[in-house]
């Protein structure tokens, strides 16, 4: 099950965050100091959380400056539901679900989480009753004077009416067919009253819960270890909830980690810290000389009774093969013990089956930048294969810069507002998206491409046809791209606004699109607002005439299809395709895929260039030189 949605009320300074969309593998929080990240991340682990000790509290999340208005109201505030989750069932989730309920009962993916400040939970999703009847009388042989009744059954109250029935009829094959349907609605029950709690439980069980993780939850250099097993999970600090995860990893519950025997310990304790350790130096390429040692001490003391008792003290110590010395766990740099502390606490749920969601609130803040880096790398190749990750930052190198579509950007608008959260670049103060300013900042220029003239590109295929084809037209003493021009391709059409808003008041920037049935609205309010000059927004569509044209339409379709074929190995020809649409999108439906690698016909014209030049049609070299001009007419323009 998968987390597509939350949204959170009536907590700390979010009256209202607006429905926050989750992506399916990473996403990013960004934000000013104050501005709500912390809480936000707060809200979502309260509302499912893997630690049971996390609740609601009037008293410490409530709006301060709402409570005494909304009780002189009258509103109970103990009702108040601060945080909405919504989730998106999974192909694997129906596999579990529908053996139980039956196939169709669940009518909708969506699953909806709400929490009260009470700590109350409900669970909502959309179930056809008429569905499990079905699933109910499915393999059950009614009797023929009873078929009619039990077809026309929609409700679980009906089957207990037909079996009724069934045994006012006294025979032995109606006695028979009630007492299966008797059992098979049982089984389908459960422990539940009524088929809405049976969906509940059942879906329960698969519902993902939150771990939150934050520089508190780092490990202290010493544990007092009998003391911490002897807590309830609800009374543990995030430190010996930690602390915990470390103990139980080197089986806290077994007879190694309290065994008398010290070398029995040792090496146990030792098997855990080098499995960590080991870990941590994967993603930790700063300091590849630490190693994390851990022993316990025992040292016996007495009470005030004179009665005398054995302490046992878990001592976490950090080698550094560099300088040859130890120092106490929580006496070393504050990012390595972070990421040390992350994967001790994170080991608990790794290797279960139990679906969960990682909140990390400001992770690797000790970090430097090199790795924020590795951690990045960490969260995307390891994390997000497990599970959902979200994480809050204002660190520049925690923002990935090919996928800004991940980052939700907080600002607290004041009292009467609150803090939002919003995807939208365009919507936020130019505080709040500096990070993303500085992320882009550091990318382009480790890529070379900024430039005062830059032409915006979706991809890298545009890039090819676009340099190949000026070059081109050139030699030929025609009409190609400026000298002037850097060509800088974003990754994509949906980080073509993003770039812009962020980039545009410091550069000239041009911009490239393929034309689409839905327009380019964030393009637009661009240009509304004076970031972006109208006519520096180009679609293909303007020199193909078509309404929906990709760069490839340039090209006459028998001409893309040589770099087609010649690249996959295939042999279309123009006959075979339909409709009008742009050829990728024709191609793609004739080969009944998706979409395909764009990047492979355009790398294939690269490299044989010379051949496919030579053929193309003067409709074509017309297209591109039309283009060209466009391009260079917004030179200088403002």
């Amino acid at each position: 099950m998968k987390l597509v949605e939350t949204q959170v009320s009536n907590f700390k300074n979010f009256l209202d965050s607006s429905p926050v969309s989750i992506e399916q593998s990473v996403t990013c929080v960004v934000g000013k100091n104050e501005s709500g990240k912390s809480a936000f991340l707060h809200a979502v682990y309260r509302g499912n959380p893997a630690h049971a000790g996390a609740k609601f509290s009037i008293q410490k999340h409530y709006p301060a400056w709402l409570e005494k208005l909304h009780r002189r109201e009258g509103k109970n505030l103990d009702k108040a539901r601060p945080i909405i989750a919504t989730f998106e069932l999974e192909a694997s989730d129906l596999a579990v679900l529908e053996p139980r309920l039956g196939q169709g009962t669940i009518t909708s993916k969506r699953v909806v989480l709400e929490r009260e400040y009470s700590g109350q939970a409900f669970l909502s999703c959309q179930y056809d009753e008429a569905g499990a009847v079905r699933h109910v009388l499915r393999g059950i042989k009614v009797p023929g004077d009873f078929e009619e009744q039990a077809s026309k059954a929609t409700k679980l109250g009906d089957l207990d009416t037909l079996c009724s029935a069934l045994t006012g009829e006294g025979g032995e094959h109606q006695k028979g067919a009630s007492d299966a349907i008797a059992a098979a609605k049982a089984k389908l029950l459960g422990k539940a009253s009524n088929l809405g709690n049976a969906v509940v439980e059942a879906v329960d069980q698969l519902t993902p819960k939150f771990f939150y993780f934050d520089e508190y939850s780092s490990l202290p250099g010493t544990v007092k270890i009998r003391e911490l097993l002897k807590k309830k999970p609800d009374d543990l600090s995030e430190e010996e909830t930690t602390a915990r995860s470390l103990l139980t990893l080197a089986g806290a519950e077994s007879e190694y980690l309290l065994n008398a025997d010290y070398e029995v310990r040792k090496r146990e304790l030792e098997n855990v810290a080098n499995s960590i350790t080991h870990d941590v130096l994967k993603y930790w390429s700063t300091s590849p000389q630490l190693r994390v040692t851990i022993d316990i001490t025992q040292i016996t003391q007495q009470n005030q009774q004179g009665q005398q008792s054995v302490l046992d003290e878990l001592k976490i110590r950090v080698w550094d093969d560099r300088h040859l010395l130890s120092l106490p766990f929580n006496e070393h740099s504050t990012g390595f013990r972070w990421f040390f502390s992350f994967l001790a606490a994170f080991s608990e749920f790794e290797n279960s089956r139990k679906p969960i969601v990682i909140l990390l609130d400001e992770p690797g803040l000790g970090l430097h930048a090199r790795a924020q880096k590795d951690f990045l790398r960490f969260i995307e190749e390891r994390l997000s294969k497990r599970c959902q990750v979200i994480y809050s930052t204002h660190s520049p190198f925690l923002i990935q810069p090919d996928h800004l579509e991940r980052v939700r950007l907080v600002e607290d608008k004041g009292r009467d507002t609150g803090s939002r959260i919003t995807a939208d670049v365009l919507a936020t103060d130019k505080d709040t998206i500096f990070p993303l300013q500085g992320a882009l900042g550091y990318d382009l220029a480790q890529h070379l491409f900024v430039a005062p003239h830059n032409l915006v590109l979706e991809g890298t295929s545009d890039y090819t046809y676009l340099l190949v084809l000026s070059n081109f037209l050139k030699e030929a003493g025609k009409e190609g791209l400026d000298e002037r021009w850097s060509l800088v391709p974003v990754g994509g059409a949906d980080l073509v606004p993003s770039f812009v808003a962020l980039l545009g008041n410091h550069l000239e920037v041009t911009v490239l699109i393929d034309s689409r049935k839905e327009g380019n609205q964030r393009l637009s309010r661009l240009s509304d607002q004076g970031i972006l000059a109208k006519n520096r927004i180009i679609v293909v569509g303007e020199i193909t005439g078509a309404k929906m044209a990709d760069i490839e339409d340039l090209f006459e379709p028998g001409e893309y299809l040589g770099f087609y074929n010649r690249a996959f190995g295939s042999t279309i020809t123009e006959t075979d395709l339909t409709g009008t649409d742009p050829i990728v999108a024709r191609i793609a439906r004739y080969i009944n895929k998706e979409r395909f690698d764009h990047g492979r016909p355009a790398d294939v014209f690269m490299r044989q260039r010379d051949a496919f030049l030579a053929s193309l049609s003067p409709v074509t070299l017309d297209r591109f030189e039309r283009l060209f001009k466009r391009i260079n007419a917004t030179l200088g323009t403002k």
